[in-house]
């Protein structure tokens, strides 16, 4: 990533840890998804009106004419947008990066429900905005707002759609535009897919300007990089040089909004970006992953008292506790997470303890174990590290203890997403198998070094409880600084 970059993302991961992140997604951020962009949607209309939709720069007076030449009726356009945006598309990366983040409020001009896909895979709840009607009625316990400013194909009737629509917006949808202008005044943007041509956005943008000067908020536009001109002689080089000569302008006039652009060589460094993001804001959260059966080399006292340890030092040391709740693990360290909060008066349970059990049986349409890999690939994606604690179960076909294919499985996750993992081998079984493969390969799984001699310890059945916990956190803390 290129400096602006990194920079930006220090400011928005703050903005998202605050509260105070908003994202605008733009139809360019569902192309690699499946859909077309506008100008691709209306090539063929272009044709059918004798047009060329290369030549056309108003899109939208475009979609009227070809309204005006069918007597008003809108029905071939609305069967159009239907057609396109019903086809069999799949959730793209980005998309699942995003539901992630601990966005609480995003914007779209998209019609596609590709956002709420990623969040309903996450298993998070969304409240969508659509109407002026639904925003009077907040969704219970939302884990994010979307506004859908242009409408959505579940109702393409009442689709933000032509030069008509855009000229009575205010009319139909004013309050979309004034919650709009509200959270570009108190929040941090990211425009991703956006091209700032929509009318609607300008006049906000331009109320904005007209109310505060030059003390507007700081927002943020990534936008690939134009070709730069060629000296070849060929006509290609002439548009090259347009194309830009007109990104530099536009790129300078968004600044009289506060509008920070960033220019990217390939789309890829957007999913860099989000990956980044994602890094920093999980960084402090801890998955402690675990089970235990069968106590060995410790004995239960100890090794319950060792996870409770543990789950007292994530809250002491300013970290939060997710944990699945594995037998004789979970439990212990979500009990020494509470005590601590409660201990200190901080009564805030919910905001740094994660709790992610899984459920005895999985959904319609999956087996247990597909059900279980998604729900441990979810919940590691949260997490920046990873406490391996035990990790035996009981084999119900004789009774005796395994090692727990679930616990390796994580390990397996947690390598796959870039997360750290710390096993304290002391404990034995699969926490025991991860140390041996993660001691033989420190630099790897630990680039930034200086964590052997504490790796050693957590190896060390001999060691106390607290050597081994204050090495846990040696490496945590090791690791947070690095980033």
């Amino acid at each position: 990533m290129n400096e602006a970059i990194k920079r930006f993302c220090d400011r928005y991961a703050k903005a998202l840890e605050d509260g105070h992140a908003a994202l605008f997604v733009g139809a360019g951020f569902s192309k690699p998804a499946g859909f077309v962009e506008w100008k691709e949607l209306l090539r063929a209309v272009a044709e059918e009106l004798g047009l060329n939709v290369d030549l056309e720069p108003d899109l939208i007076s475009l979609a009227q004419y070809y309204v005006n030449e069918h007597g008003g009726n809108r029905h071939l356009l609305n069967t159009l947008l239907i057609e396109q945006f019903t086809r069999d598309t799949r959730v793209f990366e980005n998309h699942r990066l995003i539901a992630r983040l601990p966005l609480t409020t995003i914007w779209t001009t998209n019609y596609d429900q590709l956002i709420e896909q990623s969040y309903r895979d996450a298993y998070k709840r969304l409240d969508v905005k659509v109407t002026k009607e639904q925003l009077t009625f907040p969704l219970p316990k939302r884990d994010a707002l979307l506004y859908k400013m242009h409408g959505c194909i579940t109702q393409p009737h009442d689709a933000v759609l032509i030069k008509e629509d855009y000229e009575t917006y205010n009319d139909h949808r004013a309050l979309f535009s004034e919650l709009l202008r509200g959270d570009l005044i108190s929040k941090v943007f990211l425009f991703l897919g956006y091209s700032f041509n929509d009318p609607n956005i300008e006049y906000v943008l331009g109320r904005l300007r007209s109310l505060f000067g030059t003390n507007q908020p700081q927002h943020y536009w990534i936008v690939k990089r134009a070709e730069a001109p060629r000296s070849t002689g060929s006509d290609q080089v002439t548009t090259n040089k347009y194309e830009w000569r007109r990104q530099e302008l536009r790129v300078n006039d968004l600044k009289r909004y506060g509008i920070q652009a960033m220019l990217i060589d390939d789309f890829s460094e957007i999913t860099e970006m989000l990956e980044e993001l994602n890094r920093r804001v999980h960084s402090k959260n801890i998955f402690v992953s675990g089970s235990a059966y069968e106590y060995s080399p410790m004995n239960r006292e100890r090794t319950e008292s060792l996870a409770k340890a543990i789950g007292r030092e994530i809250i002491r040391r300013n970290y939060n506790l997710i944990s699945g709740l594995g037998l004789g693990i979970g439990a212990a360290a979500m009990l020494g997470a509470a005590e601590t909060l409660y201990g200190s008066n901080k009564i805030n349970v919910g905001e740094r303890v994660y709790l992610r059990p899984f459920p005895r049986e999985a959904l319609i349409g999956m087996t247990k174990e597909e059900f279980n890999t998604k729900h441990r690939q979810d919940i590691i994606a949260t997490a920046g590290m990873i406490i391996f604690i035990s990790g035996n179960n009981r084999d119900p076909s004789d009774g005796k203890s395994v090692v727990s294919a679930g616990v390796l499985e994580e390990f397996r996750i947690a390598q796959e997403l870039g997360k750290r993992p710390i096993p304290i081998g002391a404990t034995g079984h699969a926490a025991r198998q991860i140390w041996q493969e993660v001691f033989q390969s420190l630099d790897t799984f630990f680039p930034e070094g200086g964590v052997k001699e504490h790796f050693a310890v957590l190896g060390d059945d001999a060691k106390t409880n607290d050597e081994i916990v204050n090495a846990v956190f040696a490496i945590a803390e090791s690791v947070t600084s690095s980033r």
